[in-house]
């Protein structure tokens, strides 16, 4: 397959996934089911998961894995926060900041360094593992539904980095660009209407 139709079939299945999955019952409404088709369900956590690997693959090197890697343990994190009961300030401007943040990263190809990077991608993850965990059904195993949760974050991140590891050459580059301006935009869109 070429490359821009693989580039266009995967931005189709991503923009369908949450559709095919918008209607309950069709499979377990609680643990590890649950929680490996939450992040499908969402639009900012669809793209800021996306985002973190297209990132990641723009600025390369050891951002190919610690942006991901760091995103996933802190969102662990954040979801043992929400689990614990305790209160994080800002949770839904947290989450929907993290795709302007994201999408600007992207879009002006920052060349942050791996600590700097790692830093924000964290605090971001924070927010989206605390929110998560409060949308974990009440029957729902911690353990499992975080388990799906993190297959499915990492399987975000890695549709991510195939999307930008497609975006090489100098046409892709620009189109990478502009998708992390319209996740930004989505980012500011989602801040103005909270």
């Amino acid at each position: 397959m070429r490359r821009p139709a693989l580039f266009l079939t995967s931005l189709m299945l991503l923009g369908i996934s949450p559709v095919a999955f918008a209607h309950p019952g069709h499979l377990g409404e609680s643990g590890f089911t649950s929680g490996l088709l939450h992040p499908f369900t969402g639009l900012d956590h669809l793209l800021a998961m996306i985002a973190v690997g297209l990132w990641a693959v723009q600025r390369g090197g050891r951002a190919l894995y610690a942006a991901p890697a760091t995103f996933l343990a802190m969102m662990v994190a954040g979801g043992i926060v929400g689990a614990a009961g305790l209160s994080l300030p800002l949770v839904e401007p947290g989450i929907f900041g993290s795709l302007v943040v994201f999408g600007l990263l992207i879009a002006f190809n920052a060349r942050l360094s791996v600590t700097a990077a790692i830093t924000v991608i964290g605090g971001f993850a924070l927010f989206h593992g605390y929110a998560h965990a409060a949308e974990m059904p009440g029957n729902a195993s911690l353990i499992w539904f975080g388990g799906g949760m993190l297959l499915a974050t990492l399987a975000l991140h890695a549709i991510g980095i195939a999307l930008g590891s497609l975006s090489r050459a100098q046409l892709y580059q620009t189109g990478l660009r502009y998708s992390g301006g319209a996740i930004a935009a989505v980012g500011v869109g989602l801040l103005l209407g909270a």
